[in-house]
């Protein structure tokens, strides 16, 4: 069985916790952001656990984390 890949953008976007679960961070960060309330901004600085239904996905892209 050869080795597989890890693929790069998703290793850069991805962390995974002590406990093996997945972090990720929130999206609408980036730009556009007058419009957003402070509230709003402040909420998506924090990062956030990926869902189950996501993790089995994530695991095969990066499977060395």
């Amino acid at each position: 069985m050869p080795k597989v890949k890890t693929h790069r953008g998703a290793a850069k976007r991805f962390k995974v916790t002590k406990t093996g679960k997945i972090k990720r961070f929130k999206a609408y960060k980036s730009h556009i952001l007058t419009k957003k309330s402070s509230k709003r901004k402040r909420h998506l600085r924090k990062s956030a656990i990926l869902t189950k239904a996501d993790h089995k996905r994530i695991k095969q892209v990066i499977p060395y984390m």
